[in-house]
């Protein structure tokens, strides 16, 4: 089964800056306590010092859901945004520190087969193997895939 997670983390919210209140401070506030957990698992992953150190996937909704992407069986790209105004230039440093931090998780994505289905292959490999190694030594007929008797 394959899947494609495509997520805008859209940034930190300054509630300064924005000037937000109400339902849209509250809203804020889950974007900044999501951002910070997925840039803690992103430091747990990232720092060869902490290997093998609890990762703390299980502290928000994005790093549950962004588990194989960050740590897992999984082919992952990450695109920082930023800005050239220098109105924004410590979001842009940010932005910057949080992409590097995350350039340095190292996934080893596997292709999941089933074991039965690769060893069938494995021998079918062989087979044809075989079958060339018999007709090139002059060897006579052997059975092809279709069950059918083929020659040379």
């Amino acid at each position: 089964v394959s899947k494609f997670h495509f997520v805008d983390l859209a940034g930190s919210e300054r509630l300064k800056r924005t000037g937000a209140v109400g339902d849209r401070m509250k809203e804020g506030i889950n974007i900044n306590q999501g951002l910070l957990a997925l840039g803690n698992v992103i430091s747990a992953l990232g720092d060869e010092k902490r290997k093998g150190s609890h990762v703390p996937f299980r502290n928000s909704k994005i790093t549950r859901l962004l588990q194989d992407s960050l740590g897992g069986n999984s082919q992952t790209l990450m695109i920082a945004c930023v800005s050239p105004s220098d109105t924004n230039f410590d979001e842009t440093l940010n932005t910057l520190k949080y992409a590097n931090r995350a350039r340095n998780i190292k996934n080893k994505p596997i292709i999941n087969r089933d074991p039965m289905a690769a060893k069938i292959e494995q021998m079918n490999k062989r087979i044809k193997e075989l079958e060339r190694a018999l007709v090139a030594n002059g060897g006579g007929e052997f059975l092809d895939n279709g069950g059918g008797v083929a020659t040379e």
